[in-house]
């Protein structure tokens, strides 16, 4: 039997690209042979739909093309991931399903069991559990189908009251399928090799994992597909960040006609989250999955150019040319907006950046700006000393000049601020805050570093300078970023224990760090939730991003 994995970027609620693109997969598959297709997760409508799901519209058009796509499961079977209606009374109104097309018609329906409802997921919002598991009969052989989470309980969980591949374990299937949508983490590439060889060990079963690519805004999908034979030998790894629609022939004897390319006894046996910060971890994972956030989310939003401040600082130099690498140097606009405290080799560096990428670039001096906001405000900040709040003119000075050229060219604006910035608060709102996505909004400083060394590993595109001088707002004389914080080197480490991997103070200072600081850094971050509550997107790469998957009060009082 030939099957067919089709690892393909969805646009949500997109029917007819979506629809057109699994048919595409479906004709090839079958040109070449293919006796079975599966796709990811949710492939119909995109994943995930969130509350789209609750207009009866939106199911209506799912199931209109399921009917297309059934059309073309003629001599092929097709495995794809869409909502279902549940027509039981009791429970929610719909599951999370897999249908199973052959011969021009719905063969099976297979419902997802256990639903994820933490960090970026939600799903028993909006789905029952499966109740019923049955394996599908498909040419002789017997299908364990199972939908992403599903695979990740061994049985072993006592949080989880069923185990689906248990219970479909006990009809005797001859593979197991499983449809994905597992979003892109740093940590996570290994942690899916460790739980699929787990499962393949237990069952003895050759397991083909078919997983989705795309950034869904601030989610991005990797794909990164899999394929082991019943002696967990990964013997198929998609690409990851790219479509690719793959097959190989499962023999009768459950050997798989592919060579090995990881051999079990090298497949990693558990989950690998770090324990400690490693900046370089996967750092050309983090590169790729960034340039996917950017070019897809201005495609699926049908933008074409951005425009960012271009500072001469390492944070606007890295997302500038993730951007130009994204979208194309010619469709990205800096603006370099000096004020009385930028120096002049800020300005230079930015030049020489943009020089390197050729991309358009614009200076605008805001001093002027800046001095007559200072003097419209003279009548009532009188004599009073300089402080935040001249710094912060500076800032939304920008923001706002920014803002209108996008308005006025149709941009779209790039947000700069690192994960340890926004963390501490140390950004300002409406100012360099603003934007309409946040491209470096989940790395932080060090990881910042990392990514601009990564890219000028084949030659010198960010100029050194700005990789070697120590970092600046440069809102007043002199200023450094350790004026107002720790050192990156800690800082950056005691936020990811608190922020990753969820540790009290009490766990942190026990690590060895300074025991006040700690204090200082976590109260940081808990007395600026209202400003991340009011950030925009950020792309996310780390295994707990700021947004939609960490939900803290704006008014708690822990650790405050």
């Amino acid at each position: 039997m030939k099957i067919f994995l089709a690892q393909q970027n969805y646009h949500i609620g997109n029917f007819e690209s979506n629809t057109a693109k699994m048919i595409a997969a479906i004709e090839s598959a079958k040109s070449q042979g293919g006796d079975l297709i599966v796709f990811s997760e949710m492939s119909v409508c995109g994943y995930p739909a969130r509350d789209f799901v609750e207009f009866k519209d939106f199911i209506d058009k799912c199931y209109e093309s399921i009917d297309i796509i059934k059309q073309y499961a003629d001599t092929i079977g097709v495995l794809i991931g869409s909502p279902a209606r549940n027509p039981i009374v009791e429970g929610k109104d719909l599951f999370n399903a897999a249908f199973f097309l052959y011969e021009g018609e719905i063969k099976a329906e297979v419902h997802k069991t256990l639903l994820p409802t933490y960090d970026v997921f939600d799903e028993y919002r909006y789905f029952e559990p499966a109740y019923d598991w049955q394996v599908i009969p498909f040419k002789g052989k017997k299908l364990a189908v199972t939908i992403c989470e599903d695979i990740w309980n061994l049985g072993d969980n006592p949080l989880y009251r069923i185990c689906p591949m248990d219970q479909l374990m006990q009809q005797a299937p001859d593979m197991m399928l499983n449809l994905s949508a597992s979003p892109f983490d740093y940590t996570h590439d290994e942690d899916r090799k460790a739980v699929i060889k787990a499962n393949v060990l237990k069952y003895k079963l050759p397991l083909f994992y078919c997983n989705a690519i795309g950034s869904q805004t601030e989610i991005v999908f990797d794909g990164g597909s899999l394929i082991f034979d019943k002696d967990a030998n990964l013997v198929k790894a998609f690409p990851l960040f790219e479509e690719a629609i793959e097959g190989v022939e499962l023999n009768d004897d459950g050997t798989i006609t592919a060579a090995i390319i990881e051999p079990a006894s090298r497949v990693p046996d558990k989950e690998l989250t770090p324990a400690a910060l490693e900046e370089n971890l996967n750092i050309a994972q983090i590169h790729a999955s960034l340039i996917c956030g950017i070019r897809d989310y201005f495609a699926k939003m049908n933008f074409t150019k951005a425009i960012l401040g271009s500072s001469g600082g390492i944070d606007s130099a890295v997302v500038l040319v993730l951007a130009c690498e994204a979208l194309g140097a010619e469709n990205v606009r800096a603006i370099l907006m000096p004020s009385p405290y930028s120096t002049s080799h800020s300005v230079n560096d930015a030049v020489a950046l943009s020089e390197n990428l050729k991309n358009p670039y614009d200076i605008i001096r805001i001093n002027d700006v800046y001095e007559s906001f200072l003097s419209t405000l003279q009548p009532i900040f009188n004599d009073l000393p300089f402080s935040l709040a001249e710094e912060n003119i500076q800032s939304r000075s920008r923001g706002n000049l920014l803002m209108a050229i996008a308005n006025k060219f149709g941009y779209i604006l790039l947000n700069t601020s690192n994960k340890s910035e926004l963390a501490t608060g140390y950004g300002t709102l409406y100012g360099d805050m603003a934007g309409g996505i946040g491209v470096l909004g989940d790395c932080y400083k060090l990881q910042v570093y990392a990514l601009a060394k990564y890219i000028n590993r084949n030659e010198e595109i960010i100029p050194s300078h700005i990789i070697t001088k120590a970092p600046s707002a440069e809102l007043r004389p002199n200023q450094k970023d350790s004026d107002s914080l720790p050192d990156y080197e800690i800082l950056d480490k005691i936020l990811y224990q608190y922020i990753e991997r969820r540790q009290g103070p009490d766990e942190i200072k026990a690590q060895g760090f300074d025991v006040a600081l700690v204090d200082r850094t976590l109260r940081m971050v808990n007395n600026n939730e209202y400003k991340r509550n009011q950030f925009c997107p950020i792309i996310r790469v780390s295994p707990k991003a700021f947004g939609v998957g960490r939900r803290v009060p704006i008014v708690g009082k822990y650790l405050s």
